[in-house]
């Protein structure tokens, strides 16, 4: 489904005559606590008064937003009688928004989760406030349901319409400046790699790893311009992602995130590169059916996206890149290795080019964390 790209000028027209144009009356705004900061944020709420569309805020979930929380997003949909839904936020109001679509024609009282997915054309158009996700461009929302993570999704849930604001960017943390382009960085990366990769994907994540080296250092110093190339970069990587899935530095990052309260991209970050460093010694190990001399290949071209000659010291760019952003680096703690091991999504070990055992995985780990003490 292609989706539709609209210009943030002239005081966001293009957005008003798309939710004219699909007959919303009431829309649900999904958005973070970070909303309020926003120009965009103020003309939606502006919207009852100038065109008669009336607004309902939900804003009742945190980060990595738990199964309830969807829940009560699908209430209060479905109770305020709303015909459309506006996602304004990072990743975890993407999920948010994208739950609430995804079950609004599910029969309530009963675990969405295990109901029947019923397609529906409710109008959706997201707005990132972040640089990094790309969730906008996917059909994926990550949920946790009992305290583990849940991957759902439907191609009904892709955002009909996406708003790309730079202005959103002007008062982004520093801490999630980092990881959300950090994050960007890694759906190219793995999209790049993956089993699943085609030249379309492979195209996406060109120009995500062009986009954020072409505008890191204005986009970490806040210049409107950088923040705009951003937003473009960690849109494409998640329009590659979308295509291929991500693999092993994703798969293992979720739990890392939930047990030791890191943000996503900063998780992400740390997993990439010890994969990409352990990588180029482990060829021999290949699964991509395409060969050993197509991975070669692949990671030879990912080297030059890098302005490295070698896959390997594109990886030591990488790394010199995370150690840059001064992420803290978490502890082990005792009794976490075999949850954070048995944690990992043998589908996403399937999508890496490479044979991974849990054996490695552990490693991996006990590279990325301190020790215990």
């Amino acid at each position: 489904m292609a989706q539709i790209y609209l210009s943030p000028d002239n005081h966001y027209e293009a957005l008003t005559a798309f939710l004219k144009e699909r007959g919303c009356k009431k829309i649900l705004l999904v958005h973070d606590s970070a909303a309020p900061h926003l120009k965009v944020y103020h003309y939606l709420m502006s919207l009852p008064e100038k065109e008669g569309i009336e607004v309902v805020a939900f804003s009742d979930y945190k980060p990595n937003p738990d199964y309830e929380a969807l829940v009560a997003g699908t209430e209060v949909f479905r109770k305020e009688g709303c015909d459309g839904i506006v996602a304004l936020g990072g990743g975890s109001g993407m999920d948010v928004a994208k739950s609430v679509k995804l079950f609004a024609n599910m029969t309530p009282g009963e675990l969405y989760l295990k109901q029947k997915i019923v397609a529906n054309e409710i109008p959706f158009v997201a707005i990132p406030t972040t640089a990094g996700t790309g969730a906008e461009s996917t059909m994926y929302a990550v949920i946790y349901y009992l305290g583990e993570k849940q991957s759902i999704g439907d191609i009904s849930v892709l955002p009909q319409a996406i708003l790309l604001d730079p202005s959103v960017l002007e008062t982004l943390p520093m801490y999630q400046r980092k990881c959300t382009m950090l994050d960007a960085l890694g759906h190219a990366m793995e999209s790049f790699w993956a089993v699943k990769s085609t030249e379309e994907s492979r195209e996406h994540a060109r120009n995500a790893i062009r986009g954020v080296f072409a505008h890191m250092e204005g986009y970490l110093a806040n210049v409107p311009e950088d923040n705009a190339g951003m937003l473009l970069a960690a849109n494409e990587a998640g329009r590659a992602i979308f295509v291929t899935q991500t693999t092993v530095g994703h798969a293992m990052c979720y739990k890392l995130t939930h047990l030791y309260g890191l943000s996503h991209g900063h998780s992400v970050a740390f997993c990439n590169r010890v994969l990409m460093k352990w990588m180029p010694s482990h060829l021999n190990r290949c699964i991509d059916p395409r060969g050993q001399e197509y991975l070669e290949n692949t990671l030879h071209e990912l080297a030059g996206l890098f302005g490295c000659k070698t896959i390997e010291e594109a990886a030591q760019k990488f790394d010199a890149l995370v150690e840059r952003m001064e992420l803290p680096v978490p502890r082990l703690r005792t009794g976490d290795m075999d949850e954070l091991v048995h944690s990992v999504n043998p589908d996403r070990l399937k999508n890496f080019p490479i044979a991974v055992t849990l054996e490695d995985v552990e490693a991996f780990y006990r590279e990325i964390l301190l020790p215990e003490e």
